[in-house]
């Protein structure tokens, strides 16, 4: 008897939940849900940490290298980076240049940016706020740059750019593989790591010879990309990481059926095509406009306030949302070609169109 009637408490209390929720639903403007594979909208690409700032340090004129430290942190390969998640709540991106092997500790290092170079706050957040003894949160590290497979291989290095290719320097030279290097700045002053360049090349301070080439502005004026990028042989991988003009230079520059790869600090985006448009969201039944100024993500957090984003420049991937139909204008720096078929980064990409439909 007594087991009996647990069964008809039990069997009472999920009939009375059932029917709760149903009242719920029927509610709730968000339901019925239509019947839609589980989306990607709005999720982190990778779960937070919590590292100690233990070594700071000027390693050029004004860039300030960090020392992250913690325990067991996830792995990484050469041409990775880290979301610093900084003390005002700004999110920004910078290339791990330390030793992939070492799981204690992550290194980065930023180049104030400031003055006539404009820039968004977040570098010098960095060079006047992180300071040793401070603890920093971080995402990743997550990997848009990696090191191609190949048999010979050409770097470019402009300014802090050098701070991804550090590491793959480092690994080709490991794996007995055929490189050279074209590293250019403003002054020597102001080119970090030139000294581990060198040492990698095997050339002294000063020097200009062999898998190294060094052109400072305040000495010889402008590297010679046409020079520098000659007798290729086609199996060479071209890795370019700098200011934006340096990289179409040297994709302008580079002979036929050369494999370039690009990594850039600040969203690539077109000012062409910035019409007024449509988004419908179908999962709460609303429809918004963004305007010719303004972004997907702006015109969505007016309807929809909690959706998740960070970084507003298309590379941390908070606000990757799910394309149900229309053509997607893709403005990122971060989403793939698989990932590009069906999904946008709302805070840079807009519509091909007049009309786009997202899983919201």
């Amino acid at each position: 008897m007594a087991r009996m009637r647990t069964v008809l408490l039990v069997t009472g209390a999920a009939l009375l939940a059932k029917r709760a929720m149903r009242r719920r639903i029927d509610a709730s403007p968000l339901w019925p849900l239509p019947a839609l594979e589980e989306p990607v909208s709005g999720r982190p690409r990778s779960r937070a940490l919590r590292l100690l700032v233990t070594r700071r340090e000027t390693v050029a004129e004004g860039v300030v290298q960090l020392r992250l430290e913690g325990a067991h942190l996830p792995s990484w390969e050469p041409g990775a980076h880290l979301d610093l998640v900084l003390p005002s709540g700004l999110v920004r991106q910078y290339s791990l240049c330390g030793d992939p092997e070492d799981a204690s500790s992550y290194t980065v290092a930023t180049r104030l940016i400031g003055g006539e170079q404009g820039g968004r706050g977040g570098s010098r957040e960095v060079h006047e706020q992180l300071q040793e003894g401070m603890e920093v949160e971080v995402r990743g590290p997550r990997n848009r740059f990696p090191l191609a497979d190949a048999d010979a291989y050409v770097f470019v290095a402009g300014g802090i750019g050098i701070t991804p290719i550090l590491p793959m320097l480092r690994a080709v030279e490991a794996a007995g593989r055929t490189w050279r290097l074209l590293y250019g700045g403003r002054s020597r002053a102001s080119m970090p790591f030139l000294g581990d360049v060198e040492k990698l090349a095997g050339t002294t301070a000063g020097t200009t010879a062999g898998r190294l080439t060094v052109v400072a502005e305040d000495e010889g004026g402008r590297p010679d990309l046409a020079a520098f990028l000659t007798d290729l042989a086609p199996s060479t991988a071209v890795h370019v990481c700098g200011p934006e003009g340096l990289m179409e230079a040297v994709a302008a520059t580079l002979p036929e059926g050369a494999a370039l790869h690009l990594e850039r600090f600040t969203p690539h985006t077109s000012t062409q095509g910035n019409g007024a448009f449509e988004v419908e969201l179908r999962r709460s039944g609303r429809t918004v406009t963004v305007a010719a100024d303004s972004t997907v993500l702006t015109a969505v957090r007016a309807e929809l306030p909690n959706t998740a984003y960070s970084c507003e420049q298309g590379f941390c991937g908070t606000c990757q949302q799910r394309v149900l139909e229309g053509e997607i204008d893709h403005r990122d720096e971060l989403l793939d070609d698989a990932e590009r078929a069906d999904s946008m980064l709302i805070c840079v990409s807009r519509a091909g169109g007049d009309r786009i439909v997202l899983d919201m």
